[in-house]
């Protein structure tokens, strides 16, 4: 905005909500002293230079709002000015899948994302927030070593045990050790008589899983 222009806007609401607001001829005196000896206007308390850090936090999240939009640009695989087709793994099925809509359908479904003036996003609230955490975490940890010894080791299973240490713990017998041959298993489907299969390796293997994880791992 203007400096001059700036200066201008400012002075005229603020005596008129003088002159309206006590309504004595002192304060008429003020305001028509104040229009002639300052015909350009006020002059505001303007910081010049570096930005305010409000205004670099503001800057940082629009940033990280233009960077990291709802879907990335990879995903669109054909646009012809009218229809867009694009890929996106399924949370139903956990597998790769394929659609096709119209352009505004798909702006549609990207501007959900975009907040209405004067909204704020909160992502963690409570004891989860980012910020909230670090400071009540040492309180947090000296709450759980009281409470340890009182509830007979439930805290230490819980936090330190795997899961494979809680079933043996539990039922006494090792999960991953064969009970015929007394060799050390590894787990390649878990399959429930209800829900059928819930978990599959070779599954994982076809989706690259371990071949993404030693990319993000390497040099």
């Amino acid at each position: 905005m203007p400096y001059a222009l700036l200066r201008r806007t400012g002075q005229w609401p603020l005596l008129t909500m003088l002159r309206q607001t006590l309504k004595t001829e002192a304060i008429d005196q003020v305001v028509d002293t104040c229009v002639r000896t300052s015909p350009d206007g006020l002059v505001p308390n303007v910081h010049q230079g570096a930005l305010p850090a409000p205004a670099h936090r503001v800057a940082r999240d629009v940033a990280q709002d233009g960077g990291s939009p709802p879907s990335s640009v990879r995903r669109i695989e054909r646009y012809d000015g009218q229809r867009v087709t694009y890929h996106d793994r399924s949370h139903r099925t956990d597998r790769l899948e394929h659609a096709t809509g119209p352009v505004a359908t798909l702006i549609g479904r990207m501007v959900q994302h975009v907040l209405p003036k004067g909204c704020k996003r909160i992502r963690s609230d409570g004891v989860q927030a980012t910020t909230t955490f670090a400071t009540v975490q040492a309180g947090i940890h000296a709450a759980l070593a009281q409470v340890e010894g009182l509830v007979k080791g439930a805290v230490q299973i819980i936090a330190r045990l795997t899961s494979r240490q809680r079933y043996e713990q539990r039922t006494g017998r090792d999960p991953f050790r064969c009970p015929h041959g007394g060799e050390e298993m590894a787990v390649w489907r878990i399959w429930h008589p209800k829900y059928g299969v819930m978990y599959d390796e070779g599954e994982v293997m076809k989706r690259g899983t371990y071949a993404s994880t030693a990319q993000r791992a390497g040099p």
